[in-house]
């Protein structure tokens, strides 16, 4: 009898334009210092999400356990991993709760290195919720972008990723709340609270759209799937794309150079980084997901178990086994025995000839051993 499953939902997923955004990357003049102040927000803007294997790993999502349920394991994104994949470490003190003082317009203008008079003009409310526009914000990063202050284009370019890519929420918005997490400089648990309410919420309710750091939840899967990882390459982590930062006719602190010697310094991380490999689950905890996904009706084939074949009893006496092995072993010695008396009987052949030819012809015989 076929097993019942889930009919599949449909999900949507909030992806904010970026293409602005990515033009600013063009006044980052040290990538590697940027990495160093704020972890690893440049490849955010550029990864490229796949929609399609997003939105088929949200049918796997178990409200229950709160973490996507296959055929015979489980699999669920940890503080530790987002905070790798975002090169920000967790600080040890409370996470955003939203309970936190809204910033004034001062405090804002002194953070970003604008006038108090700008940030107060430009401060609206949308959605029931005041922030900044992102026209504005773009527009102020751009100019201290072209005028090379590198602190006020940072921050300004920092907290617009933080609105628009880690906490998405209105488009073209920089909401209070992503100004007051970037305050608090320990995104990582509110970036993965985030990913686990609005998928809960969703799977729930079935309607709007999933809202979160979705290039985040992207690379997070790929990390699992099977791949060969280079560690690093010379002094640049996890090899960084090239054009993201380098330009045709443009050479920041010859970047180019840099990358080209540090592809002959490729770092790998093996076992004694690592340590050994331990993925062998117990037949207790794959029996038990294979319960929970047959409960929940996952919308998947259930793997057939495979029937263990035993084999009978033999209707041989051990006798008579003993006896059969003991006389195919003697046939073998046999075998063997009238191989090399064979080889033996050619030999002594071969040495009869040659002796006939030496008696013969000495001189005959010894030029037609010659090579």
């Amino acid at each position: 009898m076929e097993r019942q499953r889930r009919n599949t939902k449909k999900y949507s997923f909030r992806q904010p334009d970026l293409k602005e955004l990515r033009k600013l990357t063009s006044y980052v003049l040290d990538p590697l210092g940027f990495k160093a102040r704020f972890g690893k927000l440049l490849p955010l803007l550029t990864t490229q999400v796949d929609e399609g294997l997003v939105s088929v790993l949200v049918q796997f999502y178990d409200p229950l356990y709160r973490c996507f349920t296959f055929p015979d394991f489980l699999l669920l994104p940890t503080l530790e991993e987002y905070a790798y994949l975002v090169g920000i470490p967790i600080l040890d003190q409370l996470s955003f709760s939203g309970l936190e003082s809204i910033p004034t317009s001062l405090e804002i203008a002194d953070m970003l290195h604008i006038d108090e008079s700008l940030v107060g003009a430009h401060m609206t409310t949308k959605g029931g919720i005041q922030g900044l526009p992102s026209e504005f914000l773009i527009a102020q990063a751009t100019m201290y972008g072209k005028a090379m202050s590198e602190d006020a284009f940072e921050a300004i370019f920092v907290l617009l990723i933080y609105g628009l890519v880690l906490f998405p929420n209105i488009d073209k918005f920089v909401d209070v709340n992503a100004i007051r997490i970037f305050c608090t400089l320990n995104p990582v648990p509110t970036l993965l609270g985030d990913t686990y309410f609005s998928l809960h919420m969703r799977n729930a309710k079935g309607d709007d759209a999933i809202v979160c750091c979705l290039p985040l939840l992207y690379k997070w899967f790929i990390s699992h799937s099977p791949q060969t990882i280079i560690d690093s390459c010379g002094e640049f982590s996890n090899v960084p794309l090239l054009g993201v930062f380098f330009q045709e006719g443009k050479d920041p602190q010859g970047l180019n150079g840099r990358m080209v010697c540090a592809w002959r310094k490729i770092h790998w991380k093996g076992r004694k980084e690592l340590g050994p490999k331990n993925c062998v689950a117990m037949e207790s905890y794959t029996a038990w997901v294979r319960k929970r996904a047959s409960e929940y009706l996952m919308p998947y084939e259930y793997p057939r178990p495979t029937p263990l074949v035993m084999a009978g009893p033999s209707t041989l006496p051990n006798r008579g086994v003993e006896e059969l092995r003991d006389e195919g072993q003697s046939r073998a010695w046999i075998r063997e025995r009238a191989e090399l008396l064979q080889q033996i009987k050619e030999k002594d052949a071969l040495i009869e000839f040659l002796e006939h030819q030496v008696i013969d012809d000495p001189n005959d015989a010894w030029t037609s051993l010659l090579p």
